[in-house]
């Protein structure tokens, strides 16, 4: 069992910036791989980003690309989503994701570990 614990999540403007962490518990943290999904109001659950167990692959969605980092420390069994130049579409319930093992792609069927999410709300 993994259990995941989202924070950083708020309101702020458009342009500005937030870092969102997601805290793992129950297994060694470095065993496996994380993925950041988000949802909107009436749509679909979506893909954000992932990171390899070790951090040295990192996976993007195109509309993600250039404005947000996913990034992990290990020590901390913690990973990261930096987000920049945010935009009003950005806003949505953030969730953190895992297998506990590898990571396998983009679908949200395939990962049986969520956290609860957090909101973030991006003004105009």
């Amino acid at each position: 069992q993994v259990q995941l614990v989202e924070s950083g999540g708020g309101l702020v403007q458009a342009g500005g910036s937030l870092r969102l962490s997601c805290a793992a518990s129950g297994r060694t943290f470095s065993t496996y791989a994380m993925s950041w999904f988000r949802q909107a109001p009436g749509k679909e659950r979506e893909f954000v980003a992932a990171i390899e167990r070790n951090g040295g692959s990192t996976y993007y969605a195109d509309s993600m690309k250039g404005r947000f980092t996913i990034s992990r420390d290990n020590a901390k069994s913690t990973v990261y989503l930096q987000m920049n130049s945010l935009k009003p579409e950005d806003t949505a319930v953030y969730y953190c994701a895992t297998t506990g093992t590898y990571y396998p792609g983009r679908s949200t069927g395939l990962y049986p570990y969520w956290g609860q999410g957090t909101q973030v709300t991006v003004s105009s």
